[in-house]
């Protein structure tokens, strides 16, 4: 039992690194939690390995130049200045290789770029340095809320008040008031700015798109898992660049529903009931997992 214990506790740590999708001294991509942010995994794996083919090629082809046609190996350099077949194979294989390339990735900005039919909107407006979040759907009322990041000095605070440890507040990515966005719903994020250039940036999302003063960009996520997933503003918008990231709250149809009407009372109140509910699935879960162990280790 007490390593059954054990395994919980340590599931529980990787589940508030998974929830967050990263892990420290990662070097790779975000886990995807979109079926866009797979594709865009897959095409960074796909390119990844041609090049490094075209690499490994070049390099083999310095090392024989080097080895054969240097000073000592080759006294009496060739006087050759043309060769139609290299230079029929070296104009007719880059066209082929960028073909190759060409073909996924513009099935790939289609995807992105193409808003399929979308269960809610969401309006993200980029503030010197905050966004601010506005449900425009007919029936959440007039709910709009501004983003800051959580100071260092705060952390604490805030995991007391939330009633979670301080690595769910991580630093500089932890905000007063996240994005509330429910589970495997077609989301349109609409996004504009109100002053500079900024960037709305979700990695686990596969979005990354501009906000612009007086235009408004829209793009689109399909978020299949729950959690909070982390981004940060990726235009250079001044001085607190840094410091305005993007809080993503994915949760169930039902916690959103009950969080949605009472936010538009009282949000604060609604963010506490909210938390409350999902502590008390992730207890459930916890529970039934300890459970199973059990029975396992029988």
């Amino acid at each position: 039992m007490v390593a059954a214990a054990a395994a919980v506790a340590g599931s529980s740590s990787l589940a508030i690194a998974e929830e967050a999708a990263m892990s420290p001294w990662q070097i790779g991509f975000q886990a995807s939690v979109t079926d866009v942010m797979d594709d865009i995994t897959w095409f960074n794996n796909f390119t990844f390995w041609i090049i490094a083919v075209i690499t490994l090629f070049v390099l083999a082809l310095l090392i024989i130049v080097m080895v054969k046609f240097n000073s000592k190996a080759n006294p009496v350099p060739s006087r050759t200045s043309h060769n139609t077949m290299i230079e029929v194979v070296w104009t007719i294989a880059p066209i082929l290789i960028l073909v190759v390339i060409a073909i996924p990735s513009f099935r790939l900005l289609y995807k992105e770029l193409e808003i399929p039919e979308y269960d809610m909107t969401v309006k993200a407006i980029g503030y010197q340095w905050y966004w601010g979040y506005e449900y425009t759907d007919e029936g959440m009322g007039e709910l709009y809320f501004d983003s800051i990041m959580v100071e260092d000095a705060d952390r604490a605070e805030v995991a007391e008040a939330r009633g979670v440890s301080i690595n769910e507040v991580p630093r500089l990515l932890a905000v007063d008031y996240d994005l509330v966005i429910p589970v495997d719903k077609t989301v349109r994020l609409q996004v504009t700015s109100e002053d500079v250039l900024h960037a709305f940036a979700m990695p686990a999302f596969g979005v990354k798109i501009d906000a612009v003063p007086g235009r408004l960009n829209e793009t689109w996520f399909h978020a299949r898992e729950t959690g909070v997933y982390y981004g940060q503003c990726s235009e250079l918008c001044g001085i607190k660049h840094a410091f305005m990231p993007i809080a993503v709250r994915v949760v169930t149809q039902e916690q959103f529903d009950t969080w949605s009407v009472a936010a538009q009372e009282d949000l604060d109140t609604a963010n506490t009931q909210l938390m409350a509910a999902i502590a008390a699935d992730k207890k459930v879960a916890g529970n039934r997992q300890l459970d199973e162990i059990a029975v396992a280790a029988k």
